[in-house]
């Protein structure tokens, strides 16, 4: 014997008793009236005014993620610190809470995740350094001068001989003591000053990192994907990159660096503790 829809037209599981409104928990019914971080985002974006592409470029987030970030898609955030890194950063960006919507990301996701040391986060991507080779160019220069060395000591020398009766007829000059002129004070090389880095070349793009509050590991690549420097920078110590096109950053721990970019300081909050991704170019900084 078949059993057949209810004559209402509604399958019998549309008759089960649903749970009364008064069962759910207060947090059961804050969840369901507060919208998605994604749909918070948004909501507030569109309320400044402002699009996805200002916002991408004054948060350095990429136009794709920002869009998946809307929809509530975390996938391409590359795991969950990245992912509240981003959601942290479009918060503040678009004038919402970072903390609420970082604590509701953890409450939807598991819970804040364990610190990892940011090293051996990014073990597979150090790149063994390329070895040495010779420097035949400087060989050969080095090879040139001394040959034209060679052959002008030879010409001055004949030069010496040929003259060395004239010489020998000439009353010898003799100078007393103090009238050996005294040798020109050497002047100390200028130190070099902040003024310096805002005057880097235009066709290039220059970055300068310095450790102002701690320690911070550091990876600086160019275009390319050569590794331009992979290690600890330590408290007080400056490192400056350039190349013609790009430069792409990590930084361990963000908070502690303090960020100069084609000669202008990048004012971006980063919290102590935060792995930041970046990459850069010769018209950066831009004003989103």
């Amino acid at each position: 014997m078949s059993i057949g829809n209810a004559p209402d037209g509604n399958s019998p599981e549309d008759d089960r008793p649903s749970l009364p409104e008064d069962d759910r928990t207060p947090d059961d019914r804050l969840a369901a009236d507060r919208p998605s971080i994604g749909r918070a985002l948004r909501d507030a974006r569109v309320a400044a005014n402002l699009t996805v592409e200002e916002v991408s470029n004054s948060t350095r987030v990429r136009v794709p993620i920002v869009h998946a970030i809307e929809e509530d898609d975390f996938s391409r955030c590359g795991g969950d610190v990245y992912a509240r890194g981003h959601v942290r950063t479009l918060a503040r960006a678009v004038g919402l809470d970072p903390a609420a919507l970082v604590e509701q990301y953890d409450a939807e996701h598991g819970g804040r995740p364990a610190p990892t040391p940011a090293a051996p986060m990014f073990e597979a991507e150090r790149i063994r350094p390329e070895r040495r080779r010779p420097n035949w160019t400087a060989a050969m220069v080095a090879a040139l001068v001394a040959v034209v060395g060679f052959v002008g000591f030879t010409l001055f020398g004949q030069d010496d001989s040929g003259n060395s009766r004239n010489v020998a007829e000439a009353p010898a000059a003799v100078k007393s003591p103090t009238q050996a002129p005294k040798p020109a004070p050497s002047k100390p090389a200028p130190a070099p000053t902040e003024s310096a880095i805002a005057a880097v070349p235009q066709d290039k793009v220059t970055v300068k990192l310095t450790a102002i509050d701690d320690k911070s590991w550091i990876s600086a690549k160019a275009r390319d994907g050569k590794l331009l420097f992979d290690g600890l920078l330590m408290k007080g110590d400056s490192k400056t990159f350039q190349d013609d096109e790009r430069l792409d950053l990590i930084l361990g721990n963000a908070g502690a660096i303090e960020l100069f970019v084609n000669g202008k300081k990048v004012e971006d909050e980063f919290a102590p503790g935060q792995v930041e991704r970046l990459s850069y170019t010769k018209g950066d900084p831009q004003v989103g």
